[in-house]
């Protein structure tokens, strides 16, 4: 497999050619905080954790970094205050989930009023059941503010036998939906 270089954080390092800059910043002992990925489900960029900023041909992006394709000479910064105002924002939006983060990022509390619930809506639980067990019963229902996880009305049964998602749930919810289709 053919190696290439690039820059993260002002370091030179190497990386299989196809990796992203999260698997690359990974290997070279480099931390790029991430929520929504697992090794057992494809690269989805869904919770924005990951955001970094690329620098190429004289342009500046922003990227989530695990799904982003390291490049030759690519240059990346993992840590800058753009990057540092937007993990706090999405850190706000989705505590209690990511509380470790939200003492590291200075988050107190957020200001934002979310319906209370357990589940940070990161869907860990619906891909792991779509692209693993290819049975889709766990789904999102509604759209926008009213975003929720939910069971497949029948396949609950399933849930409860299979429970291979619920150690993604960082909440617990998964436990509380199939408890109270039994109850």
């Amino acid at each position: 497999m053919k190696t290439i270089r690039l820059e993260i954080d002002g370091v030179e390092v190497q990386a299989d050619e196809g990796a992203t800059i999260l698997e690359a910043a990974s290997a070279n002992g480099i931390n790029i905080p991430n929520f929504c990925r697992h090794e057992k489900l494809r690269p989805y960029g869904a919770c924005r954790l990951c955001m970094v900023e690329v620098a190429k041909n004289g342009r500046t992006k922003l990227v989530a970094s695990c799904i982003y394709q390291a490049e030759q000479n690519l240059v990346v910064k993992t840590n800058t205050d753009k990057i540092r105002k937007i993990r706090r924002m999405i850190i706000e939006l989705m505590d209690p989930a990511l509380r470790a983060l939200a003492d590291e990022y200075g988050v107190a509390e957020s200001r934002f009023s979310p319906k209370q619930t357990d589940c940070s809506l990161c869907g860990l639980c619906v891909r792991y059941c779509a692209e693993v067990k290819k049975l889709n019963a766990v789904y999102f229902k509604n759209r926008g503010i009213d975003r929720e996880i939910a069971l497949v009305p029948g396949l609950e049964t399933e849930c409860m036998y299979c429970r291979e998602c619920f150690d993604l749930c960082s909440g617990g919810l998964l436990v509380t939906l199939c408890d109270r289709a039994f109850t």
